[in-house]
């Protein structure tokens, strides 16, 4: 085909993208099947993509857990065309699994097959309020508004129309039942570290509870969790969201002693809330400094210890990294924000590593 003169620099983005070379590829892990109506359907399969470097240097893969109403999509690429941690994971040695969780993204979900309704859309009023709450609010001379730091690190304007409009596209609703959502989520995980063995889980906002629960149903198979932002504090309620009953999750998970209810966790002497699955468990909770969600790191911290997780926070302004909100994953300094999540990991898994690669080979074994 000819090129005409107006064609020319339409496509032309992806020469700017630097090529590499690595593994990849994608599978689901499958739903269950049920009949209704004399029919046949799956109930909620999870899309699984993975990526990794042609030589792996890291003992565990690992899976990155978008946040809510989101997909998968916000691990690969920052809103203004850099890469993702995704690829910079694979650049540091790792084997990474990108899930899209049920109802979201390539997961496809029915909501009369699933038996969950979905939730209320999400405007452009709640990413503003969410992801860049101080675009439009005051600014001071010394990088502190209120407490917090200026949000410095938004990777567009947020008054460009096609730019916003960019980011908002993947976002759909959550199942209106949080509960019933972290349950489903938690499964499909659950099945998916059956498939490659012991992992990272990396969760970001409203999937927080996920590695929770995820721990809860495969301790042996959950090496560390980092947390980025996570819902909280304990039975805090999320606006659109709905309520963390459970203490960090809105689904049950197991204390000890044993507690049958989330009346009886809330009635519980907090000092006493212990989660077995977390015991020493390495637990990085990571939070930005211009963040609302931040505020909530300590407390969060704090359960989990009690819990009996190794858990510490990474605050990123005592690590050198200034001006980022809940999206700090894809903002401006998005690399320097994952700088001290791979010393974290790299000093907490230090002792662990095994036989590097050996784990993460099953990977591509089992889909190649």
């Amino acid at each position: 085909m000819v090129r005409s003169a107006s064609m020319e620099g339409m496509n032309d983005f992806w020469t700017d993208t630097a090529p590499r070379t690595s593994r990849r590829g994608h599978f689901w892990i499958t739903g269950e099947r049920i009949v209704q109506g004399g029919e046949t359907y799956q109930r909620a399969p999870m899309y699984v993509e993975w990526e990794a470097p042609e030589r792996v240097s890291r003992p565990y893969p690992v899976v990155l857990v978008h946040g809510g109403l989101l997909q998968g999509t916000e691990w690969l690429d920052t809103p203004d065309g850099r890469p993702g941690w995704a690829q910079r994971l694979v650049e540091a040695g790792y084997a990474v699994l990108v899930p899209d969780r049920p109802g979201h993204g390539r997961s496809p979900a029915h909501a009369e097959v699933v038996g969950a309704p979905p939730g209320h859309p999400f405007p452009y009023e709640d990413g503003r309020r969410v992801f860049f709450p101080l675009a439009d609010g005051p600014r001071s001379t010394h990088g502190r508004v209120d407490g917090v730091e200026e949000h410095t690190q938004w990777p567009f304007d947020p008054a460009d129309d096609a730019a916003l409009d960019a980011f908002i596209a993947p976002f759909g609703p959550l199942p209106a039942d949080l509960a019933a959502s972290q349950e489903l989520d938690a499964d499909r995980l659950a099945r998916l570290l059956d498939r490659i063995g012991p992992s990272i889980v990396v969760t970001h906002s409203a999937s927080g509870p996920d590695g929770w629960l995820l721990a809860d149903r495969r301790p042996d198979l959950v090496t560390a969790i980092v947390t980025v932002e996570p819902l909280g504090p304990a039975f805090a309620t999320t606006p659109g969201i709905g309520t963390l009953d459970w203490g960090l999750t809105a689904a049950p998970i197991r204390y000890d002693p044993p507690l049958a209810s989330a009346g009886e966790v809330r009635e519980a002497d907090p000092a006493g809330l212990r989660i077995p699955a977390l015991t020493g468990l390495p637990v990085a909770v990571v939070t930005g400094g211009a963040s609302a969600f931040a505020a909530a790191g300590p407390a969060i911290v704090e359960f989990l210890r009690t819990a009996g997780a190794a858990a510490e926070r990474l605050h990123l302004p005592e690590h050198g990294v200034h001006g980022n909100g809940h999206g700090l994953i894809y903002e401006l300094n998005s690399d320097a924000a994952l700088t001290p999540v791979l010393r974290w990991l790299d000093t907490k898994l230090a002792q662990t590593a095994d036989q590097p690669g050996q784990r993460v080979a099953r990977v591509g074994d089992q889909v190649a």
